[in-house]
């Protein structure tokens, strides 16, 4: 059977296990909606929470981006990993103890403000919205090869498909799907990465198959391969970098710490029964996450050598058929500026003739290597589960903060259970429309929007948690005058040296030699910095909150969890 013949059967059947689920699983109240009823078992939200936590960025652009940025690359690991670990051992547990559905929740009950509460939501919404739009993208990415559609088209179905099961389902739908998605994504990540590592070095383990020599009888490295074939071209050489050790600290930092401020990553752990189980999901997370992100350097270093050994000094007429199919999409391009109908992969831009979008690598690392066509498939369908996963959850943060925090909270105090859960149905369906609208006019590629909603989450939320639970003292009027400032600081960063507002800039203008992907960091130590200064000058918390500051600290009692 052919890939086109493989895609539709491998997709439709994950599609429409997903909406099976949804139909299981749908919600009968807003506490199914929000926190899956909050029975939920440590496995299956640690499969769940992988799959949210591993976006279109983990599956499709990460390894993308290490293959064209070798060693600077790693920032991205680095970052999102270490950060996974900050979020579990230093605000998870705390935040499932002091009980509430949402970060804006938090927010507005420890800073006993509905404004401290309004400006969490209008962060959650900016965040989530540039979060999700990496998503679409992705989704739009994978479709526009796969299914034969344009990247436009691609967006549309699977804004319909994330809208079914999203609203229809809410977080108890979306956790049981994202548990099938686990399985899709990782399957369909390590399979091929597997077969091309027993294909290039002879080992079966990827993450040693990158490290081993060829099986070509040569007994050269496959990085030391790599590196020559770079250098060749006139790029740097693979295994080293070309960022200041301070860009790579700020956005390893920034990457961190908006890990552990990300309200759909955060929302996870309210669906478990307890702390003990809060904890519990946390490891198991970090474990299941740890396949897909050893193995992301490896599939880079497999999918770069396949490339420039295939394209590179080769006759365009030669090219294969995978070669043809990504040119349609237009994320990949040929100029032949010489006119000798060859392929001139150079690091010179006057003379480099291709033209890659990072975004390609993993979905088309199985075809450069020539694998089966049930394999390339398997592919599509993992890229779309990762998509999908994280934007449903992105979708129900965004939903939950109009409906629960917006609605309930500040404006209707008295709504009834039924309309809320109807308003966050309608604020989910809005926010599927605006996310479409992204992912068919994307700020960048993948990785580098998601990066940037790193960065806003470290910007704004990540202080305001930190400081609400390990600083008792801290008041309402510090939280917000440090998140206003974080957030206003780092959108005018990101829309000014990414985007080319107010003026542009080049990287030689950047604040501290520090790229938009890492301002997160400065933003987020001017958000500390402006809230202690603010909280000498205003009074101090209320006795009571302190008191709830004091409790949700105590380890003992990690049982069930109360608002108290």
């Amino acid at each position: 059977m052919t890939v086109q013949t493989w895609t539709y059967i491998l997709v439709g059947l994950t599609f429409a296990l997903y909406i099976g689920i949804a139909i299981w699983s749908r919600a009968g109240s807003t506490k199914d909606f929000y926190v899956a009823g909050g029975g939920v078992s440590p496995l299956a939200n640690g499969m769940a929470t992988a799959a949210d936590w591993m976006s279109a960025a983990s599956f499709i652009s990460m390894a993308g981006i290490i293959s064209f940025a070798g060693y600077d690359g790693s920032v991205y690991l680095m970052g999102w990993t270490g950060g996974y670990v900050l979020l579990a051992l230093l605000l998870a547990p705390y935040l499932r103890k002091f009980g509430k559905f949402t970060v804006p929740d938090f927010i507005g009950d420890r800073y006993y403000s509905k404004t401290a509460r309004i400006v969490a939501v209008i962060c959650a919404l900016i965040v989530s919205f540039t979060y999700v739009a990496g998503q679409m993208r992705g989704v739009g990415v994978v479709f526009s090869r796969f299914l034969q559609v344009d990247i436009n088209t691609g967006v549309i179905i699977g804004m319909i498909i994330v809208l079914f099961y999203a609203v229809l389902g809410g977080m108890k739908g979306i956790t049981y799907t994202q548990v099938a998605q686990y399985c899709v994504l990782i399957f369909a990540f390590m399979v091929p990465a597997i077969f091309i590592s027993i294909q290039m070095t002879g080992n079966p383990i990827p993450q040693l198959g990158m490290g081993a020599t060829l099986n070509d009888g040569s007994g050269t490295f496959l990085l030391d391969k790599l590196d020559g074939l770079s250098t060749e071209l006139g790029f740097n050489e693979y295994t080293n970098g070309s960022k200041s050790v301070t860009d790579i600290f700020a956005i390893t930092l920034a990457l961190m710490v908006g890990t552990a401020g990300l309200p759909h990553v955060i929302v996870r752990f309210f669906t478990v029964k307890k702390v003990k189980d809060a904890r519990k999901s946390a490891g198991l997370a970090l474990l299941l996450i740890a396949i897909l992100y050893t193995t992301a350097p490896a599939v880079s270093v497999f999918a770069k050598t396949n490339l420039i050994n295939t394209v590179s000094n080769e006759e365009y007429s030669n090219m294969p058929v995978w070669f043809k199919n990504w040119e349609e999409t237009g994320l990949l391009s040929f100029e032949d500026k010489n006119d000798d109908g060859k392929i001139q992969y150079v690091a010179d831009i006057s003379k480099n003739e291709l033209t890659i979008d990072n975004d390609i690598m993993v979905l088309a690392n199985p075809e450069i290597a020539d694998l089966p066509a049930w394999v390339i498939a398997l592919v599509a369908a993992g890229g779309l589960a990762a998509a999908l996963s994280t934007a449903a959850g992105l979708l129900l943060v965004i939903s939950a903060s109009v409906s629960h925090d917006l609605v309930k909270k500040v404006f209707k105090p008295n709504i009834s259970d039924k309309a809320e859960l109807w308003v966050a149905r309608g604020a989910a369906t809005v926010a599927v429309v605006i996310a479409g609208y992204f992912g068919i006019n994307p700020p960048g590629f993948v990785a580098a929007v998601v990066a940037l909603a790193f960065g806003l989450a470290a910007a704004s939320f990540f202080p305001a948690i930190v400081l609400g639970i390990f600083y008792k003292k801290m008041n309402k009027e510090g939280a917000i005058s440090g998140m206003v400032v974080g957030i206003v600081l780092m959108l005018f960063y990101m829309t000014k040296f990414k985007f080319g507002w107010f003026g542009g800039g080049t990287p030689e203008d950047w604040w501290f030699g520090i790229s938009p992907e890492g301002f997160g960091s400065i933003a987020m130590i001017a958000n500390f910095i402006v809230a202690i200064i603010v909280l000498q000058f205003t009074p101090e918390p209320p006795t009571d909150v302190q008191e709830i500051v004091e409790n949700i600290r105590i380890p003992s009692g990690a049982g069930e969890a109360t608002g108290h």
